[in-house]
C-alpha cells in the first residue's frame, strides 16, 4: 500500500477541488483521484422556464466564463427552434467571445498558473540590470522589463516580504527544486505578473463594449444581439480597436516572451515533460472571421492517432456517474441526462497529512460527472484545439505551431506535456488576438449595407423541440443541451470543459485527464507538492462550471458537511 497525500483545497482556481494521490517509496504517484467537493445549481433551475430566459440564467453557472455559457445556452435554444441569426449578430458574438478568451488566458497564465513557474523569493536576489538584458533575448521590445522597471518591481516585492504581508504570494512552495527560472528570469516574469493586472482589465472592457458589462454581459437574446448603438457608434468601434491593440501588444511582447523563456528554462525539467496521459483530444469549430470562415475547425483525435481528425458526432457523447455523487442507471446522453444527487461518506485513512477522511475511490467521490466520447475519455482545452487544427492542416495554426517550435527549439512531441499544454494556451491567445481583427473588419464592411442584428423568434408552443450548441470556451469544448415542451424547458444539461477533464474514473475503469495526468509523476517533496499543482493548474480548473444542481422550488435535496481542510 502506498502513502496517501491529500491536497485540499487546490487554490488559484474557480471553485473547490480536492486532489488525492498515492505515492510509492520513491515518491512516484501510482494512483490519483480528482474530486469537486462543493456543488451549486443551474440545470434544474431551468426546468419549467421560458426558453427566452435560459441565457441570462445559464451564464450564472460560472463567475469567470460567463459569456461562454450565455452564448452557448442561447444558441442551444436557437438550434432547437431553427433560428438563423443575422450576420452582424454572429460577428458581434464572435468579437465578445474572442475578448473573453484573451482575457481569460492572460489571467490564467499570470495570476492563476504563473506562480507554479515563477519563484517570487528568487526574484529578490536578481540583478535588475542583468535581467533587462536577459529580457531582450526573448523579444526585441520587452514590456515592463527595463532596468528601472525591474528595480521598482523588486523593491515592491521586497517590501511585501519584509512586512510579512505577502498577499497573493503567500503559502507557496518557494525554493522547490523544480523551479527552473534564474533569479533574473523570475524578476522579468514577476514584473509581467503585475503588468498583466492592468492589461486584463482592458481585455474585460473589450467584452463590455458590446456585451454591456463583464462579467455577466446582457446583450445576447434569442434571435441575435441588442448592442446596436455600440455597433453603429464610430467612437465605440474605435475604443474597441484601441483596447484590442493594447492587449495584443502585451500578448506578443510579454506573454509570448515569457512562454519562450519557460520553454528554454523548463525544457529539461521532468515534472513538466509528462502530464498528457489521455491521448484523445476534442475541440469544436470557433471564431467567425467573416465570409463563412472560422479561425478554428472542430474535430476529435482518438487514441493518439495524429494521422487523422474525425468529425464530432454529438450522439456519441454520454456522461457516466459510477464514481460521481449522482444516481443514474448507466451512461446518459445529455438530451436524456438527469442530475439526481447521491452523496456518500468518505473513508478515514492514515495520510502524509495525518489521519484524515479521504475519498472512497471504490465508491463515489466527486460532484463531477464523467463525460465520454465513444466510451473514451478525451482532453479538451486550448491544447486540444491547437492539436486538432494542426492535424487538420489549418494553415494559420500550422504556421503558429511550427514557428513556436522553431523559436523554442522544442520538438512537436513537447506539445504533449504540461509545458506544451501551457504553450498551447499561448498559441490560441496569439491566433485569437490576431484574427479577431478580421472579424472586426468584416463587421465594418457589412455595416455599410446591413445593420440588422436581430430576427424575432417564433415557435409553436404545442410542439416539442430539442437542440444543442457547442462553443470553444476558454477551458475547452462546452455544450448545452435543451428539450422544450409546452413552451417551457423540459430538460437541460450542460457538459462543460472541466467536466471532460476532471471527471472520476468511469464504470469501465477508464481514467479522465486530470487523474491520468498525475500518474507517474515524481514528487521532489510530497508534503510540498508543487508538481501536482502545476499540472492541475495547466488545465485551468473551473469546478463551479462542472458541478451544478439545485431544486428551483427551493426544496432541500440533501445536506452535506464538507470540511474544506479535510479534518472533520
Amino acid at each position: 500500500m502506498g502513502k496517501r497525500l491529500v491536497i485540499d483545497p487546490i487554490t488559484r482556481i474557480e471553485g473547490h477541488l480536492r486532489i488525492e494521490v498515492e505515492v510509492d517509496d520513491n515518491n512516484v504517484i501510482q494512483k490519483a483521484w480528482s474530486s469537486s467537493t462543493l456543488w451549486r445549481g443551474i440545470e434544474v433551475i431551468l426546468k419549467g422556464r421560458s426558453p427566452y430566459d435560459v441565457g441570462l440564467i445559464a451564464q450564472r453557472i460560472c463567475g469567470v466564463c460567463t459569456y461562454s455559457h450565455y452564448r452557448c445556452s442561447t444558441e442551444a435554444v436557437e438550434n432547437a427552434l431553427g433560428i438563423q441569426i443575422p450576420y452582424n449578430a454572429r460577428l458581434l458574438r464572435s468579437l465578445m467571445h474572442s475578448a473573453l478568451i484573451v482575457h481569460d488566458h492572460i489571467v490564467h497564465f499570470y495570476h492563476l498558473h504563473g506562480l507554479d513557474w515563477v519563484d517570487v523569493v528568487s526574484a529578490l536576489s536578481a540583478d535588475p540590470a542583468k535581467a533587462a538584458k536577459v529580457a531582450l533575448k526573448y523579444t526585441d521590445k520587452p514590456i515592463a522589463a527595463g532596468e528601472g522597471d525591474l528595480r521598482a518591481v523588486q523593491e515592491r516585492a521586497k517590501g511585501l516580504v519584509d512586512s510579512g504581508r505577502l498577499g497573493p504570494f503567500a503559502n507557496a512552495y518557494w525554493g522547490n527544486k523544480t523551479y527552473r527560472f534564474t533569479p533574473e528570469q523570475n524578476l522579468i516574469a514577476l514584473s509581467h505578473y503585475l503588468k498583466a493586472l492592468e492589461v486584463q482589465r482592458t481585455a474585460a472592457e473589450m467584452l463590455a463594449i458590446f456585451g454591456g458589462k463583464s462579467p455577466h454581459p446582457q446583450s445576447i437574446v434569442v434571435g441575435g444581439v441588442t448592442s446596436v448603438r455600440d455597433m453603429l457608434s464610430p467612437a465605440r468601434l474605435q475604443e474597441w480597436k484601441q483596447k484590442h491593440d493594447e492587449v495584443k501588444d502585451f500578448i506578443v511582447r510579454a506573454y509570448q516572451a515569457d512562454i519562450l523563456m519557460a520553454a528554454e528554462a523548463f525544457g529539461q525539467e521532468p515534472s513538466v515533460l509528462g502530464g498528457v496521459n489521455v491521448k484523445s483530444f476534442m475541440s469544436t469549430a470557433e471564431f467567425d472571421i467573416g465570409d463563412g470562415n472560422v479561425l478554428f475547425k472542430g474535430g476529435v483525435i482518438m487514441n493518439g492517432d495524429f494521422s487523422k481528425v474525425e468529425d464530432i458526432d454529438p450522439s456519441q457523447i454520454a456522461e457516466d456517474v459510477t464514481h460521481a455523487w449522482y444516481k443514474a442507471d448507466g451512461p446518459q446522453h445529455p438530451f436524456d441526462g438527469t442530475t439526481i444527487p447521491k452523496q456518500t461518506d468518505m473513508v478515514e485513512r492514515d495520510t502524509l497529512n495525518g489521519k484524515l477522511p479521504t475519498l472512497d475511490q471504490d465508491g463515489k467521490y466527486s460532484w463531477v460527472k464523467s463525460p465520454r466520447y465513444k466510451g473514451e475519455p478525451v482532453e479538451v482545452g486550448p491544447l486540444s484545439s491547437i492539436l486538432v487544427n494542426y492535424v487538420h492542416g489549418n494553415k494559420r495554426v500550422v504556421d503558429a505551431v511550427d514557428g513556436f517550435l522553431k523559436r523554442s527549439g522544442l520538438p512537436f512531441e513537447a506539445l504533449l506535456t504540461t509545458l506544451g499544454r501551457t504553450a498551447g494556451r499561448l498559441l490560441q491567445t496569439i491566433l485569437v488576438s490576431e484574427f479577431e481583427e478580421e472579424t472586426f473588419q468584416a463587421l465594418l464592411t457589412n455595416l455599410k449595407s446591413d445593420e440588422t442584428t436581430y430576427v424575432k423568434p417564433e415557435f409553436d408552443e404545442t410542439k416539442e423541440f430539442k437542440g444543442h450548441a457547442m462553443v470553444e470556451a476558454p477551458r475547452g469544448t462546452l455544450s448545452h443541451w435543451i428539450r422544450i415542451k409546452d413552451g417551457k424547458v423540459q430538460n437541460y444539461q450542460a457538459v462543460v470543459p472541466t467536466t471532460w477533464n476532471a471527471g472520476p474514473v468511469d464504470a469501465n475503469g477508464k481514467v479522465g485527464p486530470y487523474e491520468a495526468s498525475l500518474v507517474g509523476l515524481k514528487l521532489e517533496e510530497p508534503t510540498k507538492p508543487l508538481e501536482v499543482i502545476r499540472i492541475i493548474h495547466s488545465f485551468d480548473p473551473c469546478m463551479a462550471c462542472s458541478v451544478h444542481v439545485m431544486d428551483y422550488k427551493k426544496k432541500s435535496l440533501g445536506e452535506f458537511r464538507i470540511d474544506p481542510y479535510g479534518f472533520a
